[in-house]
Order: C-alpha cells, then structure tokens, then sequence
C-alpha cells in the first residue's frame, strides 16, 4: 500500500467537499435561490469537516505526519460533520410533513439539505475508516508538501472567502440572515435596488 496515501486522501477530501460547495454556488446563482439560514450553517460545516483535512496537510510542512496529526484532522472533521448532520436534519424534519414542497428545488429529486445530510455521513464514515487504518496510512517517510498541497489549500481558501462574501451580500447590514431570503440585501442598503 502506498505510504504516502493517506497524505493524499486528505487533498481528496477537501477537493470533494469543495465541489460539493460550489455545486451549491451553481445552484444559488444559476437557479436564483438564494440559500436559507440554515443552509448557510450546513455550508460552514462543510468548511469545518475540509478544514480537519486541511490541518493534516498543513502539518505535512514539516515532512512527516504522525498519527497524531491523523487523528486531531479526522477528529475535527467528526465533529463538523456531526454539527452539520444535526442542521440537515433539522431543516428535513422542517419540510418533511406534506403538503409542505421543501425549500428550494430538489436536485436529482432530493432537496439541498437532503444531499447536505448524505455529505455529512459520507464524511463520517470517510474519516471512521482513515481512522481505522492510521496504521496503514501513516508513514515515517518524508512527505513533500508542494504545488499541490498548496493548489488545495488555496482552492479551499477561495471557497471559504466566496462564501463569506456570499452571508456578507446576502445579510447586508443587519445582524441576522432572514428566515426566508428573496434578496441580496447589501444590494438594497447601499441603495443600489430599491426596494418593491
């Protein structure tokens, strides 16, 4: 089994989860939906379960992981994923009794935050099983972290900023996200909308 191999799970991880993120953009900007409260908490989960990855890497600079780095990476991701399960369900539970249409359009016949619950468990599982196999995935070769370590962090970072930028556009403002956003309200406080 290649050594370095859990090195480059974690880039798969975050690069998984990135996608998944701006899937999520496509369908905000290209379907007009502007995302919920609640699915802006799902998202920042995601953030948190790529960043436990992220911190794997990181510590891969030095040239080596231990099985401690392993273990405090895929222990924050545990804990990300389990927060942003709780919100996914949460919001299911919310639109799960009929004739309620659920927010949003399904994608692919489940809801967002349908697919955000199914993200959050495959994250679980994925970091269960890194953990498992610590053994087998560690190495007391050098790692390099180069280009490519970096091109994923930075991926990840662009990520993260669009989607602050994105609460910012959204909020405006005010202190807190409406319940049922239809609007950029950043748009209408600096007068560049008018409002209906």
């Amino acid at each position: 089994m290649n050594k370095h191999l859990g090195f480059w799970i974690a880039h798969f991880n975050i690069l998984a989860v990135c996608m998944v993120l701006l899937g999520a953009f496509g369908v905000q900007f290209g379907e007009q939906e502007v995302p919920c409260p609640l699915c802006m908490l799902q998202r920042m989960a995601m953030m948190l379960c790529a960043l436990g990855s992220c911190y794997i890497i990181l510590q891969a600079r030095s040239g080596s992981l231990t099985r401690t780095d392993f273990a405090a990476g895929y222990g924050m991701s545990i804990l990300a994923a389990v927060c942003g399960a709780c919100i996914s369900t949460r919001q299911i539970l919310i639109h799960i009794v009929p004739p309620d249409p659920g927010y949003g359009d399904p994608v692919l016949g489940l809801h967002l935050y349908t697919w955000a619950l199914v993200v959050f468990l495959v994250v679980l599982i994925d970091s269960g099983l890194n953990l498992m196999f610590v053994p087998e995935l560690v190495t007391d070769h050098p790692i390099e972290f180069n280009w490519v370590s970096k091109a994923v962090i930075g991926i990840l970072g662009a990520v993260i900023l669009a989607n602050l930028l994105s609460v910012f556009c959204q909020e405006g403002f005010h202190w807190v996200l409406p319940d049922d956003p239809v609007r950029y309200e950043l748009f209408y406080d600096l007068g560049l909308f008018k409002s209906p």
